[in-house]
Formats: C-alpha cells, structure tokens, sequence
C-alpha cells in the first residue's frame, strides 16, 4: 500500500514530524515500512520559465532561439527543436532546466553550443520530467510542457518545478498483512497514525445533496446469492461531464501508485484507496433492462472484461449481471462495455461487499489479479459500502461533473461483522511480561476505537481480525511499545532430550565417520529402472514402490524400498570423476507399501567402497566396527547363498563374495561385492563393494549400556585344537559350535591360527586349528576342568561333521 502523505494530512496533523520518525514510530506499531520516497527527488535546478521571446536559428531549420524569464535579474537564452515552441508560444510558462540541473535517470544538463548559438539550459518535456500525459492529459507527447495554471497558487518565472506540478509529494509504502484489510486504505493508514503518535484523527462524515428523483425508476437490483454478496448499493449520477481530474487529485492517485485516466474513473480509484473499498461505475446505457442481478455464472458462460480479453466463466464464480448478459466479474473486474465512455450520459455508481474466498478463487481462475480483488479476499466490512457510496457522489458534486440523484439502493442481508474477545488485564500482563495498568490498556484499545465492557473488548467493525484475547493482548503490546516490554528469561522450558532412537542413530553416525567413511545424502525418490541396474528380481515385493503423484520426471517418480541403488549411483559418480577411492555411508529412510495408506519407512543405513586396499574383509570389517560402536556381539555371518530370501538385494552382489549377517537369527543385513553386471550397469570399472544395515533390528540386538568387568584374579588355562572338517564349513561355525560346547563362564577367547589343505589332509578336507584360553573368575582352573571343556567343544564339533585332527 502506497500512502501519500499529502493526502494522509488531511486526517492527521504530521507536518511537524520528520518522514524517518513517521516511518520508524509506524513500524514499531505494527504497520511496517518498506520504503518511502519522495517524489522528483532527482529533479534539481528546473524552474518555471516564461518565454519572452522566439527567434529563428540562424544555422538550422529545426531549432529556435529562445529567451527565457527564469526568476533571474537577466533572462537566459535556450536553443530548442521542440515543434510547438514557435513565434506564438511566447508568454507560455515551461520547465526550464538550467546550467548544472539534473533530472530522472542522473541526467546532467550542462550550458553549450548548439550549431553555434549558446544555449543555457533546456526546456523539458514530460518524459523528461518522468511524467507522463495521464499525469497531465493537456499537455504534449512530443514537445515542451506547457504549464497551466490549475491551483490558486499563481505559476511565477523562477519558482521551482516541484511546486509548481506537485511533484514534491512523499510517498510511503507499507507491507500489509493479510489480517489488517483496514491497514488498504488512506483512513485505516490514517487511524493507525492517530493512535501511533497520539494525535487527533480528523474524520469527516461524507455527504451530497442530490437532485430530485427517484432511483428505484431508473434500476432494479437484486441478489441470488447471499452468501457470496452481503451487500450491494447504488446510485445514479446523471447528465455526466467526463474530462480532465483536478491537479490534487490526480497528484495524491499519481503519489498512491494509481494512473489517473478520466474524473469518474478517478473517483471510484480515490475513494477504494481512502476507504479502502473498491467502487465500480458502469454506463447505464449498456445495462441492458436497467437491471442488475448478483447471480452465479452459467457454466461456460463468456465475457469480454475491460482488458479487452474474452474469459470462460465458471459456474461457481459470481458475476454482476443485467438482463442478457454479465456485466462484470464480482469483485474482480468490470466488463468491456460498463466502462465510461466520452459520450456517457449516465453513470450508476456501484458499492459492494463480496465474499473474500470467491473472489481469490475466481481471480486466481481467471489470472486477473486487481487491486479491487486483492482488497475484496482479505475480507471487508460490509458497513463500508455506503460511505464509500456517499464519499463518490460528494466528490461527483465537488468536482461539478454530473447531478446525482437524492435516492440510493441499499440491498443488504444484515451481516453482523463486529467481533469481541475477552480483556483479562492481569492475563495481558502475565501473557506480555509487563506490568501495564489496567486503565492504560483500555485508554490505547480506545484510541484504536475499541470498547471496553462487561469484561469483553468490542473491536469496530472494520477489524475483521480479532478472534481472541491474544490479539487483544497484540493490540496493547504495540500501543504500549514492543521495545518498552521488559526482558525476560524463559521459564519452565525442560531441556531437550533425544530419543534412543537418535541416540542410536548418532552413535552410528559416529562410528561410520570413526571408521572414515564421508557421509553422503540422496534423494528419496528414485527412478524405477534403478531397480533393474542392480539385477532386482521380477517378482520382488521391493518393485512394489510408492508412486509420486506429480513428479518431476521420470528419474524421480518413485520412492525408493532400498538404498543400495542410491549408493552405487553416488559411487558411480566418483568413479566417472576419477576418484580413486571412495568411502562413503548413508542414513536413510526406505519407503514400503504397507496395509495402511502411508507407507512404512523403516531407517537404513547403507555404506560403499572401491580403490585402494578395498575387498570383501574391508566390508566385512566396517560392518564389525559398527556392531563393535553400538555393542553387538557375537553377529554370525553366513553365505547369501542359501538365505538370499532375507534380502531381495542379494541379487546385486557377487555370489561368492557376499554374506548375510545376523544376530539370534533376526538378519540384521548384507554386505558384500558387488554384481560385476551390476558395476557394468553403473559404469564402474573396479571391483566395488556395498552394505545395508537394518537400524531397529541392530538397535533391538544393541547393548548401549557398557558393564564393567574387573581384572582376572586368577591365571588362564591355553588349550590348542585342531579339527579336521570339510571344506565347505565357514571357519565361523566351527567358531560357533566351539563357544557353545564350553560355554561363556570359562570361555575367554578363541583364537584362530592356522588353516591347513595339503597331502596329509584327504581330499575336499581342510585343518583348522585354535587357539582357546580358558579362565574361571571363581579360581585356578585344574587340568581335569580344562579337559572336560575341551571334551564339550568336540562334542560340538563332531555334530557339525568336524573330528579331532591325528
């Protein structure tokens, strides 16, 4: 909202007060300040000048000599080729830019030559002035502005330029929030300011005396939908005269951001941005029936609006209709034929009040934003529609271009629209922290037109924002001044405490990091030809993904049910940049169909690596380290083969070289190297290798509570063993089956050192041997205790087809 403050001293007495102290006090209060500025503001040095005298240029036919009465004790010459500057021009009253002026854009105008003759200055157009006709409809594109005199105030050679137009006017922008549609208005500005400053507000009630007729002969009005228009009034001005706005009007509609156009247009522009309530004036000749009717539009109904473009409407759209046809889309924008003409004779003036939310959904429909629908789907207040009215024929008898007739058509559904909060002055005070009397509160709510009863505030009807005490409590807060409220520490705020989920999670984070692996985060969305690049079976549930309703492309038009692609796409990447190792770890989210209709996302983490020393033990290695972090002991590790059904991902890791890791049969995750046709794939020339990790079932394995164990008291016991087994067993469950022989009271650690294939060992067969030291925490362990432990471990081997070596 653009505030003239020109105009806004016609409420407010301000004249004393600096713009910068105006713009700081307003902000503080609650209306914030953009930016202001003033108008001509790079305008310097011109003045009115009256040609004295027009001569012939001696050298070209184009120009002409002037003398100009700029003010100064000699008249000053200036060489112009403006064509309506000749012999009959003199005594016309111009701006004259002198030597050293400067004008829009940083023009600097300096004396010089011009084919020889000196010239001191120069005339200025319009455009020069950053004007243009619409400012001043009398005046010339293409040539001199020729001044005339439009005020009392007499135009004198020497005065300056500014005063002379009215160009010196301030402009202020404010920022309004869509809660305060008063705040659109020169008034609203103006009560604002009032009780800001603490100044007297100078409001006047608008009045028009009117001839004699009767306005319910000339048009008929009538409503269909209440519920979109709660009031509609009108009136009719006749044997209009349309021409030219006086110069104060068209510099406070020029100063506020609006172009004037003719005197009607004008008024229905003044009055919308001081009352803040958009007007609208059709030309009764084009009112087919005399008749309008508020009606919703037939579906696929047309009309031509004053932008000269055909629009499609929509049958839950409102429109101003007469009896053919629509006249105008509600609170949006007139049509092409109800706009004032030249020859237009009789004018109705239109005020009314229309539903916010039809009006943005119409505009937004139709891409015809207007300053009357941005104010319209705020909300207004109803009871404007006729003081806007009255305000538009008092400015119609002010301005002598028409004779309105006395009577008016108020068509009104009786719409309450005042609200009321509770005023509690000791919650006020506990809720801002400050100790403000309870008189003061009511005395800056009565300044804002509340009233203060029965333990109610009473907001005026225009604050269609107030819905509760809180916003009485605003409405104290910045009367009293934000900066005058005491500081004050926060009370009663418990300290934030993570779940164990995200303690967990940071201790994986923590030891992926530990581990050095780089931390990598991708999208969640995938394509779904990522699922066939790492050899995803046709038949695997994790193809049955979330599907985006409005992706951005087909690259990203699922959500993922695995990360490894997402890992190998990044790993892909370094590889084609020509990194030459990589470790990198993600935590993420996949995303599963389940029974209900948001997806599961249970928390992965996925980690990756190729280059240097990497091989399947690397892998291996950084999985042990993460179980190590987050106390998982004891994981088994066994082929893909055979258990691939855990993970449908086993399919993207080589055959022989991958594994499935678990922890009391609950799988906890893969890892492994990758396909070489899954490398070939993603263009990856090395061997590469990847992991997934399930986080709550590792989580569900964990032990994050550390115990404490003291030092042995007592001496172990060492035992070697070496079993003869085929060669297929993984060393791991000869591990196995030796811990659950003995047992975990005496068994302290087992230590593999030795794997044996050879001539002395049958074919298909290998020797492995052991390193097992016992230790008891109750004492020495004898040598008949040790045999026996090692007598269960054999026990245990020999069920897995491993026999004591001879």
């Amino acid at each position: 909202m653009d505030l003239s403050m020109r105009w806004l001293s016609d409420y407010v007495d301000i004249e004393d007060m600096s713009v910068k102290d105006y713009c700081s006090g307003m902000t503080m209060s609650g209306s914030k300040v953009e930016v202001y500025e003033t108008e001509g503001a790079e305008i310097s040095k011109v003045v009115v000048g009256k040609i004295l005298s027009v001569a012939p240029h001696e050298n070209s036919d184009r120009l002409v000599v002037c003398m100009v009465d700029v003010g100064a004790e000699q008249p000053v010459q200036i060489v112009t080729g403006a064509p309506n500057i000749r012999e009959h021009s003199v005594g016309a009253l111009v701006p004259a830019a002198l030597d050293g002026s400067t004008l829009p854009g940083g023009k600097k105008i300096k004396k010089g030559k011009l084919r020889g003759k000196e010239s001191n200055g120069m005339l200025c157009s319009l455009g020069e002035l950053g004007l243009t006709l619409h400012d001043f409809p009398y005046a010339i594109e293409d040539g001199i502005f020729i001044l005339q005199q439009e005020t009392d105030k007499e135009l004198i050679p020497g005065m300056d330029i500014h005063e002379a137009i009215g160009l010196n006017d301030t402009r202020v922008e404010f920022e309004i929030t869509s809660n305060r549609p008063d705040c659109m208005s020169v008034i609203g500005l103006a009560r604002e300011t009032a009780a800001t400053f603490n100044l007297p507000l100078n409001l006047k009630e608008p009045k028009f005396k009117g001839i004699y007729g009767n306005i319910s002969e000339m048009l008929k009005v009538s409503i269909e939908n209440k519920e979109l228009c709660s009031r509609y009034c009108a009136a009719v001005v006749k044997n209009v005269k349309i021409g030219m706005s006086p110069l104060w009007m068209r510099e406070r509609l020029r100063a506020s951001g609006v172009r004037p156009i003719n005197n009607f247009v004008d008024i229905t522009n003044y009055v919308m941005l001081e009352y803040g309530h958009p007007m609208h004036a059709f030309d009764i000749r084009y009112i087919s029936g005399n008749s309008i009717t508020i009606r919703n539009a037939a579906e696929g109904e047309t009309i031509t609006t004053l932008d000269g473009q055909e629009r499609t409407l929509k049958s839950n759209m409102l429109v101003i209709a007469d009896a053919e046809k629509p006249v105008a889309v509600a609170g949006v924008m007139g049509g092409e034929y109800s706009g004032i003409m030249d020859d237009t004779a009789d004018v109705v003036f239109e005020a009314a009040c229309f539903d916010g939310a039809s009006v943005r959904t119409t505009a937004k429909t139709l891409g015809m934003r207007t300053d009357a629908s941005a104010r319209f789907e705020k909300g207004l207040d109803p009871r404007m529609c006729v003081p806007a009215l009255n305000r538009a024929l008092e400015l119609v008898e002010e301005l002598g271009c028409g004779e309105v007739v006395r009577t008016v058509i108020d068509c009104s559904n009786g719409v309450d629209t005042q609200k009321k909060a509770p005023f509690d002055a000791d919650w006020i005070n506990r809720f801002l922290g400050t100790d403000i009397p309870e008189g003061e509160m009511i005395s800056y709510l009565e300044k804002l037109d509340f009233k203060v009863e029965n333990g109610y505030a009473y907001a005026p009807p225009y604050r269609i924002d107030i819905e509760c005490k809180s916003d009485i409590a605003e409405e104290v807060a910045r009367l009293y001044g934000y900066n005058n409220i005491p500081k004050t520490i926060i009370r009663g705020v418990a300290a934030a405490t993570p779940t164990p989920e995200q303690v967990f999670s940071r201790k994986l984070l923590s030891a992926c990091t530990s581990l050095g692996a780089y931390e990598i985060t991708t999208f969640s969305f995938i394509s779904p030809k990522f699922y066939d690049k790492i050899n995803l079976p046709a038949d695997s549930k994790l193809r049955n993904s979330v599907v985006i309703s409005n992706p951005l492309g087909e690259d990203t038009s699922v959500m993922r049910t695995t990360l490894i692609p997402s890992m190998i796409e990044v790993m892909a990447r370094n590889y084609n940049n020509r990194n030459a190792a990589v470790n990198l770890f993600e935590l993420g989210n996949e995303y599963i169909p389940g029974d209900s209709e948001l997806p599961d996302e249970p928390l992965r983490l996925s980690l990756g690596m190729y280059g240097g020393d990497a091989d399947f033990y690397s892998i291996k290695g950084m999985v042990e380290g993460i179980f190590d972090a987050v106390g998982i002991e004891d994981a088994e590790y066994e082929p893909c083969k055979g258990v691939s059904d855990a993970f449908d991902e086993a399919a993207a890791f080589h055959p022989g070289r991958c594994a499935v890791v678990s922890k009391d049969g609950v799988a906890l995750g893969i890892l492994g190297e990758l396909h070489p046709k899954v490398l070939e794939n993603y263009g990856i020339e090395v061997r590469a290798y990847a992991a997934k990790l399930n986080v709550p079932e590792m989580m569900s394995a964990a032990v994050l509570q550390k115990t404490y164990k003291p030092l042995p008291k007592y001496p172990a016991t060492t035992r070697d063993l070496a079993v003869v087994c085929d060669d297929s067993i993984p060393v791991a469950k000869l591990e196995k089956a030796i811990k659950d022989g003995i047992g975990g009271k005496i068994l302290e650690t087992i230590t593999l050192f030795d794997v044996y294939k050879g001539k002395q060992i049958e074919s298909g067969k290998k020797s492995v041997a052991f390193s097992i030291v016992l230790r008891s925490s109750e004492g020495t362990l004898t040598d008949e205790q040790a045999d026996n432990a090692v007598k269960k471990a054999l026990k245990k081997l020999s069920e897995i087809g491993a026999e004591l070596r001879q």
